[in-house]
């Protein structure tokens, strides 16, 4: 693709956190034109009455979800809807000829078995559903690169299997013994209001959800078996603690080798991750935190080994709704187009 080439990209479900970080990022993609946005109760509103901050810069309406419509208009599309909405709509969009990307859990599993049985709903879209490739570019990039149809990765999975996949790729852990606590910001719950996020209610508090059930364990499981070679179940638990954006997952395991020491797993995740720019391995003594990832793709990744217990810990944090949704997205559309990797997307976060 020619430096000059500008790829005209649709957002549906733009007025919702995702969709409001697509468009910011694309407004300053140098290869991309924002041709279309679509939503249902937003419909026929300017994108400023929805987000008064964008007015002086951007003021497209948002018009009624129409397939025709967007396939006239979009070479690619992003999907920024609920569970169980994209599947409805992206076989037609494939077969008119547009590349898309969901940032939804529609498409992110190998057996839509697994997705049926935690997401519940009717699938009738098998053959596209195999179709789709898991949208995380450090694991699967070379995949990227021939798709028509990404199923973006969850927040948690993101931060969580970043930790975990040199861990697994390279056999260092007993598969058993993993265990990862999750913490998250309230923007991750979307912008519908919910009363759990009230500012009365989060503020001042840390509370787990989703305890042995949450909709994400199934996904981390399928790429950690994956990784693993071999059926792997995960103990994952999730927070929700009383800030805006971010996510920490402390990653804890076994290793199968009780001599290693954190420099030598320092090397082997440095070599993992040495063609991955969004991946930052911290030096020993450095205790990441969630601010230095927030505004940007970055993900920061912290490793430290108890000879005393034998256990390693890793710690990762992202920016929920960057590398942990509309960031990665981008991030894994740069890829499907031939774009360099880090086109468009914000390398410094914002601090304090």
């Amino acid at each position: 693709m020619g430096d000059f080439e500008q790829v005209s990209v649709g957002i549906v479900g733009a007025s919702g956190y995702g969709g409001v970080q697509l468009v910011r990022l694309l407004l300053e993609h140098p290869n991309i034109e924002i041709a279309y946005l679509g939503g249902q109760s937003s419909a026929g509103k300017p994108f400023s009455d929805i987000y008064p901050h964008l007015e002086h810069r951007f003021n497209k309406e948002v018009e009624p979800v129409d397939v025709d419509r967007i396939a006239e208009r979009c070479q690619v599309v992003f999907l920024s809807l609920p569970n169980g909405l994209a599947w409805q709509i992206t076989p037609a969009l494939l077969e008119k000829g547009c590349k898309v990307l969901d940032l939804s859990a529609d498409y992110r599993f190998f057996n839509l078995d697994t997705y049926q049985a935690w997401y519940g709903g009717d699938r009738t879209d098998t053959n596209t559903a195999a179709s789709a490739v898991y949208g995380l570019p450090e694991l699967y990039r070379d995949r990227l690169q021939d798709a028509n149809l990404i199923g973006c990765p969850g927040c948690y999975p993101t931060a969580s299997l970043l930790a975990v996949a040199p861990l697994l790729k390279q056999g260092l852990i007993a598969p058993e013994s993993l265990v990862i606590d999750a913490k998250s910001g309230t923007s991750g719950g979307g912008r519908q209001a919910k009363t759990n996020l009230l500012l009365a209610e989060a503020s001042s508090s840390i509370s787990a959800y989703g305890v042995a059930r949450h909709r994400h364990t199934p996904e981390i499981e399928q790429i950690c078996s994956d990784l693993a070679g071999h059926e792997m179940m995960v103990q994952f638990t999730p927070h929700l603690v009383p800030m805006v954006r971010g996510i920490l997952a402390t990653v804890y395991a076994t290793l199968r080798d009780p001599g290693l020491v954190r420099e030598d797993l320092a090397t082997i995740y440095n070599a993992f991750y040495r063609a991955s720019p969004w991946v930052k391995v911290l030096p020993s003594g450095v205790y990441l935190q969630t601010k230095w990832a927030c505004g940007s793709n970055l993900n920061y990744i912290g490793i430290e080994v108890d000879p005393r217990t034998g256990r390693v810990i890793v710690m990762s944090v992202i920016d929920n709704l960057l590398k942990g949704q509309a960031g990665q997205a981008v991030q894994a559309m740069n890829l499907m187009l031939g774009l360099e990797e880090t086109a468009g997307l914000p390398s410094l976060g914002f601090y304090p």
